[in-house]
């Protein structure tokens, strides 16, 4: 279990500029980084430790390399973009859009969930769905809101990979805003599903029955039977 910051699956990203200039200038210029670690801070949204890499220089532009190898802490998720195969970079997204639930916990783990990490997710943002690349998964703990079954929330780190204007930007996404898809294993459903958040807490020693010790300790050793 981490407190605050983790080692992520890294993968390779943009930086919007204006985020390493207090948003005061260079917007719609880019670094090209390599996203490392990720931290979690109640009441904000992911953030990320980034090492920049100099890649965005023109190998034929004679320009000083000055940012390879720097690195920052703490970028927001909103700061990201995929290093990837796309026609022009994404509209940079409101935070609320990116990651609709804050972080919960400065406890908190890092799992790349295996069975659904292979295929197209459906994400929905703003009402309507896209498809996404999944990454990892951040999962909190630690406080009455983490740990309270209807409030939980899970940050699904992705990648929009058909997400018109926004293609290419990083969001965290909680369960009921995404569907795993998988048709070898499983039919994707459409519409929403029919679930109700537990307002349940499930465990056994909160029942009355553990006030009786014959009833708590009647295991293998316990005599007359």
């Amino acid at each position: 279990m981490s407190h605050l910051i983790s080692n992520i699956p890294h993968f390779n990203c943009w930086v919007r500029k204006e985020y390493t200039h207090n948003h005061l200038q260079y917007h719609g210029e880019y670094l090209h980084a390599i996203a490392i670690a990720v931290n979690t801070i109640p009441d904000r949204c992911l953030s990320f430790q980034v090492v920049f890499t100099g890649y965005e220089l023109n190998e034929e532009e004679d320009s000083e390399n000055l940012h390879g190898g720097a690195m920052w802490a703490r970028m927001p998720i909103t700061a990201l973009v995929a290093d990837a195969m796309i026609d022009e970079m994404p509209e940079s997204m409101a935070t609320h859009l990116a990651q609709p639930w804050d972080c919960s916990s400065r406890d908190h783990e890092v799992i790349v969930m295996d069975r659904v990490s292979s295929s197209p997710w459906l994400c929905k943002i703003d009402s309507e769905f896209h498809t996404g690349k999944y990454l990892f998964t951040v999962d909190y703990t630690g406080n009455d809101i983490a740990d309270d079954p209807a409030q939980h929330k899970q940050s699904h780190v992705i990648q929009l990979t058909d997400a018109g204007k926004w293609t290419g930007n990083i969001v965290a996404l909680p369960n009921n805003r995404v569907r795993a898809t998988n048709p070898a294993l499983w039919e994707t459903g459409s519409g929403a599903p029919d679930f109700y958040p537990s307002q349940h807490v499930h465990s056994a020693e909160i029942d009355d029955s553990y006030m009786d010790p014959n009833i708590t300790f009647n295991n293998l050793y316990a005599e007359g039977d």
